[in-house]
């Protein structure tokens, strides 16, 4: 008899190449078996697999930034998996199982959208839907007893994301300035303040000025309709695109970044903008 007929139904499904959901599960629990497990997934907890949660979230972002889709599909089963570990810890512990949240996310999904799938007329703008999702989100949080208008805004989303979160639902409660004059005002004001303070404070009262003067452009991009994660991650990746840019045109002499100037390396810095505005190299 051969080892495939010697498999039981668990290591059939396991290697399963078409296992679908069920497959993935059953690897987890596996993974997390107590005595045939591995060690290092049965010593996991909530908080330790949190930050590869948030990392494959960033990478399912960075393979669509570069239109990557053939990277795509990998890293949405990654971030899938995160899901399943989470949830696998969680039945362990008693506390809800998989099919839990997947139904936990369907009713919630039926409930904020009653123009499909309950009895409200889908005749309605996509800026209407926006105003009616944040109704309906407003009246789950007064159901969880979050009475504060800034209640349930997550800590643990970056730091840009959030203060777009925060300003946003004070704006809801008319808190917020009425067009973009009086931001940019403010970020002069900060930008002069951190500028004149940089030789009189300490390190906390400088990141505290920092941190105002980031806050204030975080609300000059939502005035804008402008994603400051996404603004910043395109200046990332302008800034490492260039920089390289300089690294090839020392080298093609002979020479490392090490061995060159700021004026010379500002040169090139301006060399590789112009050739990107020419859609040349």
């Amino acid at each position: 008899m051969s080892k495939t007929h010697d498999r039981s139904p668990s290591d059939n499904l396991v290697h399963d190449p078409q296992g679908g959901m069920d497959r993935l599960r059953e690897i987890m629990r596996r993974l997390r078996d107590p005595q045939n497990g591995c060690p290092w997934d049965i010593e996991q907890s909530f908080s330790t697999i949190a930050p590869y949660t948030i990392e494959e979230a960033y990478e399912v972002a960075d393979a669509i930034e570069r239109r990557a889709w053939d990277e795509l599909k990998g890293e949405l089963g990654d971030l899938l998996f995160q899901s399943v570990f989470h949830a696998q810890m969680a039945e362990e512990a008693g506390l809800f199982s998989f099919d839990e949240v997947a139904d936990t996310m369907s009713d919630k999904m039926v409930a904020r959208h009653p123009h499909v799938f309950g009895d409200e007329s889908r005749d309605k703008s996509a800026e209407q839907q926006t105003r009616d999702w944040e109704t309906i989100k407003a009246a789950e949080r007064a159901d969880k007893a979050q009475q504060g208008v800034l209640d349930g805004v997550a800590i643990g989303l970056p730091a840009l994301l959030r203060a777009v979160k925060l300003q946003k639902r004070a704006a809801r409660v008319g808190f917020d300035w009425p067009d973009i004059g009086p931001v940019l005002d403010k970020i002069t004001e900060e930008a002069r303040e951190v500028a004149e303070a940089r030789d009189t404070l300490g390190p906390d009262e400088l990141r505290e000025e920092i941190g105002d003067l980031l806050f204030v452009v975080a609300n000059l991009a939502r005035h804008l309709k402008v994603d400051p994660e996404e603004a910043l991650r395109h200046a990332n990746a302008k800034f490492e695109r260039r920089f390289q840019g300089i690294e090839r045109r020392l080298a093609a002499v002979g020479r490392a970044p090490t061995d060159a100037s700021l004026a010379e390396m500002d040169a090139h810095w301006e060399a590789e903008k112009t050739a990107e505005r020419s859609g040349g190299k």
